[in-house]
This record gives structure tokens, C-alpha cells and sequence, in this order.
């Protein structure tokens, strides 16, 4: 046995330029919501099923450390993959829309579980978030 076995991702902490709008969208949109904050270091935790999502300000003292701010030329990530309880494209498209997110195309991409369909969609710092549906049989 290895001294390291991974067993899910635990957490991912995205530098953001606004914090408010950031938990709207990962709130409000996504359905995550409001695990623990901590303003002196500017920490923001968000409960995303079994793992959390951290944001941090551009700004603030943690996300001081990271450079400049995420943007078109110098995004903090490539995209990060949330896995879906269920994948109904049509609700997923209303629900996204009636918040003000544009739905990206579906398409069949593998992830942890194996294939199945999956969308792409940016958060409000053009973070790209994958919408990961189950594994098909």
C-alpha cells in the first residue's frame, strides 16, 4: 500500500475579484452554500457536496499571495468539474439561463465515474466550471 491514497478531492480555492458575486453564482446558481468565513483572512468556504469550494479576493490577504488578477490572459485554473446527481439538459439550460449564465453545449466527456454528459459554464471571474452529469451504463 502507498503512503498516499487520494480519495476525492477535499477542497479548491479560486482567487476571485468579487466575492459577492462569486457566491451568487456558486450559491444562487450552482446550489452550493456558505460553509464557514473568516474576513480577517479573507477566506469565503462554500460546501459543494463532500468537498468545498474556497474563494478568496484578489485583494485580500490570501489572495495577495497569488499574483495578479484572474482574467482572459491569466485565469487561476483550467476549469474545475463538479459532479452532477442527475444530468436533464433542458431544466439544466432554464435553470442556468433564468440566472443569468449562459449555458454552454453538451457532450459526452469522461471523468472519475466514466462517460457522460457534461456543460460548460463560466463563473463571474471567467473561471470555467464543467457540470459533470453521471456516468452512462
Amino acid at each position: 500500500m502507498s503512503a498516499i491514497e487520494i480519495r476525492r478531492i477535499d477542497h479548491l480555492v479560486l482567487r476571485v475579484r468579487d466575492v459577492a458575486a462569486s457566491k451568487r453564482f456558486y450559491c444562487d446558481v450552482l446550489g452550493c452554500r456558505v460553509e464557514r468565513e473568516s474576513e480577517a483572512l479573507g477566506l469565503h468556504q462554500l460546501r459543494a457536496g463532500e468537498s468545498l469550494i474556497d474563494l478568496v479576493p484578489v485583494d485580500g490577504p490570501l489572495g495577495k499571495l497569488g499574483g495578479a488578477a484572474p482574467g482572459a490572459e491569466a485565469r487561476n485554473l483550467d476549469h474545475l468539474a463538479l459532479a452532477l446527481a442527475s444530468f436533464d439538459e433542458a431544466a439544466l439550460r432554464a435553470h442556468l439561463e433564468a440566472h443569468g449564465v449562459a449555458p454552454g453545449d453538451v457532450a459526452e466527456r469522461f471523468g472519475a465515474e466514466g462517460s457522460g454528459p457534461s456543460m460548460y459554464v463560466r463563473d463571474p471571474d471567467g473561471n470555467v466550471v464543467e457540470l459533470k452529469g453521471p456516468a452512462r451504463s
